[in-house]
């Protein structure tokens, strides 16, 4: 089975999607709905209490998914609510279980999440969490100089919002992740074909391109709830722009959701021919069982593959 690191290194259009655990001491519903993704992604992100909300921790999710053999996963990690000690101690406990991909992010504030008075802990930004990785791995050290043996197999990844203000400076920002060491980066929501090119083009003309693959961030929009929500300014790094809101707000309520599907399939098709990028990033958590369907309907078609991933499963149950 290739791994997502072989996908993208073989120019393969490539499908991670994101899979929240849950809020319970039990894996068992998150597998469910991984189960409906087998085959139709290549990777899932588990997310690391989302939202600044509780849930079961990003590693313990990731380490469930990989033992479950349904879909590979990425386990993601925020610098919000651990210092440098114990984010190189989570790194180095999920290198011991196998997990290799890891994605890092500032995280979002706990005012936003379900503890609000929580005291933030940022003690490291995620530029140097993807410098403190890539260290682990390549020179077998901690940060503090103390040698590593074995060193972990990371394949890092970061996330960028091509879409935030001022608009000249996102591609230097992602450029020094890259300096960094990441070597894949998801996009925040893509609505805006244009704007989401020229960032790609000013990666490529930082030269930095071909030492990482960058996946479009595409969501579906299900709901007038979801839309005041989304638009409303009180999601970090969310913007979207006017002419969807009016492509949105002008069907009837109950047409939202088929309309915001619609919406993010003419995306993924768009983002698929743009020179530089190599994917997409799925943000439709709890939207497992319309995946398929959306992947059709951006002219992309995985049957045959979920029948094989189907058939090696019922061969190994034997």
């Amino acid at each position: 089975m290739s791994t997502l690191r072989d996908r993208l290194a073989a120019g393969e259009f490539t499908i991670t999607a994101e899979l929240s655990p849950p809020r319970g001491a039990s894996a068992a519903a998150m597998l469910t709905r991984a189960e409906l993704l087998r085959g139709w992604v290549d990777a899932v992100n588990i997310t690391d209490n989302q939202g600044s909300h509780v849930r079961l921790s990003s590693w313990a999710g990731a380490v469930a998914v990989k033992q479950s053999g349904t879909i590979e996963p990425i386990m993601q990690m925020t610098c919000r609510d651990r210092n440098r000690i114990a984010l190189q101690s989570d790194l180095l406990g999920a290198g011991a279980h196998g997990i290799e991909n890891v994605l890092f992010m500032s995280g979002d504030h706990p005012k936003f999440g379900d503890h609000p008075g929580a005291k933030p802990v940022f003690d490291m930004d995620s530029t140097q969490l993807i410098w403190t990785a890539r260290t682990m791995r390549d020179e077998a050290k901690l940060i503090s100089g103390k040698e590593l043996n074995p060193a972990p197999r990371f394949f890092i990844g970061a996330v960028e919002n091509p879409f935030a203000p001022p608009l000249e400076y996102r591609a230097q920002r992602a450029a020094k992740k890259i300096a960094a060491g990441a070597q894949f980066i998801q996009t925040q929501y893509v609505f805006d074909i244009d704007v989401f090119r020229r960032w790609v083009t000013g990666l490529g003309e930082l030269g930095v391109l071909d030492r990482c693959f960058i996946l479009a961030g595409v969501g579906v929009i299900r709901s007038v709830r979801m839309l005041d929500f989304l638009s409303s300014g009180k999601v970090p790094g969310v913007q979207i722009p006017e002419p969807v809101v009016r492509r949105l707000r002008g069907v009837a309520p109950d047409d939202v959701g088929a309309e915001g599907a619609l919406l993010a399939a003419e995306v993924i098709a768009a983002v698929r021919d743009l020179p530089g990028v190599s994917g997409v990033h799925l943000l439709t958590a709890g939207y497992e069982k319309q995946t398929p369907e959306l992947l059709r309907m951006a002219g992309i078609d995985r049957s045959a593959l979920v029948g094989r991933a189907l058939a090696g499963k019922s061969s190994d149950a034997h």
